[in-house]
């Protein structure tokens, strides 16, 4: 990988070696404040490595920019909007009243829907389902987001660089794709690519 080029980019140690304080520093100059970049990068650093994301630079790049661009910059771990856009969304599961607010997007994937809330939910052990705002914390959701990554298949699109196929599974559509793939080209920029 070309972590050293990252660090670089980035005014950090240039050790070759992915921790915390790089990836403190990647989510700070992409927006996050302070301690959300901090907290981040704990659960990143133990996750990103156990989900293979870090095994490649494009899957590290696809990654962050899916996620930069979910989150606005990993500043928002909520949802802006109030979710009453995704109520009675079979789709979503959402099929009791006041599940599309209750299970609006969250995390820095912006996980929604009853459905992803209990399926997550149950894979890693946690009552999302019964407990959705949790999914907000930025380790819980850094968590689901390295999770739903490794289950869609996103680090073997990433492997070929399909941004169009990552982000269909992702978001459902191309919302947001020409901003996606300047967050994508920000990424490989800092990697060296």
């Amino acid at each position: 990988m070309s972590i050293k080029n990252l660090q670089k980019a980035l005014g950090v140690n240039d050790d070759g070696l992915v921790g915390r304080g790089t990836l403190t520093a990647l989510f700070k100059k992409l927006g996050a404040p302070h301690v959300r970049a901090e907290e981040l990068a704990l659960a990143a650093n133990v996750h990103m490595h156990t989900y293979h994301i870090l095994d490649n630079d494009l899957r590290l790049a696809h990654f962050i920019a899916q996620l930069a661009h979910e989150s606005g910059n990993f500043r928002y771990m909520e949802e802006i909007a109030s979710g009453a856009a995704y109520e009675g969304r079979k789709d979503l599961g959402n099929t009791e009243k006041g599940d599309g607010t209750r299970y609006k997007g969250r995390g820095p994937i912006q996980l929604t829907g009853r459905a992803n809330y209990r399926k997550y939910g149950r894979a890693l052990g946690i009552d999302f389902e019964n407990n959705p705002q949790i999914v907000a914390l930025p380790s819980i959701g850094m968590l689901v987001a390295c999770k739903y990554w490794f289950d869609n298949g996103l680090n073997e699109l990433a492997d070929k660089d399909d941004i169009n196929l990552i982000t269909r599974r992702i978001n459902g559509g191309f919302n947001g794709l020409n901003d996606r793939k300047t967050k994508l080209n920000t990424m490989k920029n800092m990697l060296g690519k």
